[in-house]
């Protein structure tokens, strides 16, 4: 804080011994002594409170942020996705039981699905082989009869 030297605090200890003299100066330096020590201890507890402070504010931030992205994230309350499929069966079912009206339209709870496919035979390896491998003529194999000989 300050900028003393050796030479320097020779003067003011001579400068001390000159004006307060030797029979009071031991006093006096104890008492400088305390002073300073109570000045450390009032700053130290100043920086603790400040440090507290601080640290309040960092957390009162945090905690603000927090609250923030809590409520960003926060969705409807009254989904219910069981209770939702529940309904459109239910409306699917109710719909296949009665009559269709006059009206051009489908029913209002039946949920339209695109016409599926019809089911294939299962793949065996002779329809893959088939499908794979391109149609070959064998010339030298014999025909197999398409009329069932007659004797």
């Amino acid at each position: 804080m300050f900028d003393f030297d050796a030479g320097k605090l020779i003067v003011i200890g001579l400068v001390a011994l000159i004006v307060i003299g030797p029979k009071e100066l031991p006093r006096v330096l104890r008492q400088l002594g305390q002073a300073i020590t109570k000045m450390r201890r009032m700053a130290g507890e100043f920086q603790g409170q400040f440090m507290d402070a601080m640290r309040e504010a960092e957390i009162d931030e945090i905690r603000n942020n927090v609250t923030k992205m809590a409520d960003s994230a926060k969705f409807d309350v009254n989904f219910d996705p069981v209770q939702t499929v529940r309904n459109e069966i239910g409306g699917a079912i109710d719909g296949m039981n009665t009559e269709p009206s006059d009206s051009t339209g489908p029913a209002p709870d039946i949920i339209n699905m695109p016409d599926l496919p019809e089911p294939q035979e299962p793949a065996t390896e002779a329809t893959i082989a088939a499908a794979v491998a391109p149609e070959t003529i064998v010339a030298d194999a014999p025909a197999a009869p398409t009329e069932p000989a007659k004797a």
